[in-house]
Order: C-alpha cells, then structure tokens, then sequence
C-alpha cells in the first residue's frame, strides 16, 4: 500500500471509531426495553440522511481531503449504520410477532429511502443558494 492508502484506511479507522461510539449512544439513549429496536431504525435513518447530504453536496468534496471524505462517509456513517443488526432484529422480530418485523423492514427501507432523498435534496438546495 502507498502512504496515500495507509493515511485514507487510518482515517477510516478514525471515523469508524467515532461512528462506532455515536451507534453505542444512541442504543443508550433508546435501549431496548420495548421490543420494537427504535435504536438501530434511528441510526439507520440518520445515516442515510447524512450520507446522501454529504455525496451531494459538491462543496464538500471540493473543500475535503479525499481522506477525511472517506472517513466521514465509509469510516464515520458506515460504522454508525448498521444493516446486519437490521437483520439480526428482524430475525428476532420474526419469531415473536412476525407482521412487527415485516413492518420494522418496511419503515426501515421506505424511510430509509425517504431520508436519503431529503438529504439530497437539502444538498441540492444549499448548493443553489450559494451560487
């Protein structure tokens, strides 16, 4: 690996980190006391939120280093999301009251969705106001 490589792969493990102890807080703030996992569905949301705000608001590719870019999105947000404890809950869900989990998959992809599309569209309508 090139000295580029290993500074973008530690920058990753830096924002992983970090999205790893935001996951951690938000499963404190919403613990599973019920049986519907609100935490994963929230950290879930925020992400793709965040995500597709920050892959299309050009400013921010133009301002950010590759590395950090990467360490927010792949490091910061992907270790903050979480789609195998997704699955894992749904299994769960599953086995103890089953149309809860087909509809724990539904909110999660539709809203999902949902979020993803307003998070490009506020990047889209910074974009226009800054020009």
């Amino acid at each position: 690996m090139r000295i580029k490589d290993w500074k973008i792969a530690f920058s990753v493990g830096l924002g992983g980190m970090l999205g790893a102890v935001g996951r951690y807080a938000i499963s404190i703030a919403f613990p599973a006391d019920s049986i519907f996992p609100y935490a994963t569905l929230i950290a879930n949301l925020v992400g793709c939120f965040l995500l597709s705000f920050l892959m299309h608001l050009k400013i921010i590719k133009k301002r950010l280093s590759p590395a950090i870019f990467t360490a927010l999105t792949v490091g910061l947000i992907g270790a903050f999301t979480t789609f195998s404890t997704l699955s894992l809950e749904t299994i769960s869900l599953w086995s103890d009251i089953p149309i809860l989990a087909v509809g724990y998959v539904f909110i999660s992809v539709i809203a999902g969705l949902a979020c993803c599309f307003l998070g490009l569209k506020l990047a889209y309508r910074l974009e226009r106001s800054s020009i």
